[in-house]
């Protein structure tokens, strides 16, 4: 028996289910592309150059540390000195709070503190200043023109200001946050909401 020729209307219905499946066809492959170079774009972010230029300290035990110490672990970078009145001494505080609490949630954070003033700045007076904050925190020091090429490399300030017959120190007082890579992804100033200052870290180790 020879079948009923198509009417247009369900030519019609057929020709707009073949349009609707190729529009999502379409629409599908359109959104794999976007994922694709999304993914692309994200991978090289994450696999771009390490910040700064590489240095050769000692830590607060005197052991040789170059920036492979800024490696494999998301990184809190700061910069001071041991006679800093209120900057230093609160953001480390902060830091090794911080790192605690990660700690207790089955997260990471490197906490490596430059100094800023290597003349007074000794690998003992670091151990005794750091070790009351944590068991984990990496204190570096060297003789000045090291230290010096290290923090111009990190694009630090730091300025020896006179105060009497003493000096003090201005230096950047903003922690670097550094991936396990060690490219830079951001910072916290001081001062800065904790509750801010914690998500960064946590996305850091994500």
């Amino acid at each position: 028996m020879a079948r009923p020729e198509p009417t247009p209307r369900r030519s019609r219905a057929r020709a707009l289910r073949y349009a609707l499946w190729f529009l999502v066809a379409a629409v599908l492959a359109l959104m794999i592309l976007v994922f694709a170079l999304g993914r692309k774009e994200v991978g090289d972010a994450m696999s771009g150059p390490a910040y700064g230029g590489p240095f050769q300290l000692v830590d607060q035990r005197g052991a040789p540390v170059t920036e492979a110490v800024l490696r494999g672990r998301p990184t809190a970078l700061f910069f001071g000195f041991t006679h800093c009145p209120d900057v230093c001494p609160t953001t480390l505080y902060e830091l090794a709070g911080y790192q605690k609490a990660l700690k207790a949630d089955g997260r990471d954070l490197n906490i490596v503190f430059v100094t800023v003033d290597p003349a007074r700045d000794t690998p003992e007076i670091l151990r005794t200043y750091v070790g009351a904050l944590s068991d984990d925190v990496t204190a570096l020091t060297g003789d000045d023109a090291q230290v010096e090429a290290m923090l111009k490399s990190y694009g630090i300030y730091f300025k020896k200001v006179p105060q009497g017959a003493d000096y003090t120190m201005d230096h950047t007082a903003s922690v670097l946050l550094l991936d396990r890579t060690g490219a830079l992804r951001g910072t916290i100033a001081f001062g800065e909401d904790p509750a801010t200052a914690k998500l960064k870290l946590e996305r850091l180790g994500a």
